[in-house]
């Protein structure tokens, strides 16, 4: 059993590199790392990397991020609901929402790589960058621009596709820009 579970821990640990590793190998970093600090975040388009073009979902999960990035960017509320689970939408209020995105602006999106999951899910990784006030970044990341590199969990909920929320201790990477 020990074997088994080494084995399996030496295959996840060999996917995870792979996974991660991908982005800076394939792209070298989402484009707002090469932008002057004015310019960030970039443009708000999502755009697709050979390797996530090439999946049968690209374009879904495309228009999945872009409708998400065009909600937080413009404030909408009720555009974010559309494309994130039920369970997110009832864990958060509009008014947290509101105060949590107040001052964000996204850009530079790059979905890197689309993977099918388990239970007809998909493992969408995405970098970003993200502009806002001091006040509204993570505690552990004060500061106006971040780099964003992170895996989304995207679900079928009700014949759409839907943004869930990340697994706790989910792997993700946040850099000053």
């Amino acid at each position: 059993m020990l074997v088994l579970v080494l084995g399996l821990t030496a295959a996840g640990a060999y996917f995870a590199r792979d996974w991660y590793g991908a982005a800076e190998e394939e792209t070298g970093g989402p484009a707002g790392e090469t932008l002057p600090l004015a310019e960030q975040p970039g443009s708000p388009t999502v755009e697709l990397s050979p390797d996530a073009t090439a999946h049968p979902l690209g374009e879904s999960v495309r228009q999945l991020l872009q409708t998400y990035f065009d909600a937080i960017n413009g404030r909408n509320f009720d555009r974010w609901q559309t494309t994130v689970t039920a369970d997110r939408v009832a864990a958060t209020s509009e008014q947290q929402w509101l105060n949590d995105y107040d001052s964000t602006q996204d850009g530079s999106i790059l979905v890197y790589r689309i993977e099918s999951a388990p239970r007809n899910t998909l493992r969408v990784q995405v970098g970003f960058t993200s502009k806002q006030d001091i006040a509204q970044a993570p505690a552990d990341l004060q500061v106006e621009c971040i780099n964003w590199y992170l895996a989304l969990p995207v679900t079928k909920q009700g014949g759409q596709w839907k943004i869930a929320e990340a697994e706790p201790g989910g792997k993700q990477v946040n850099k000053p820009c």
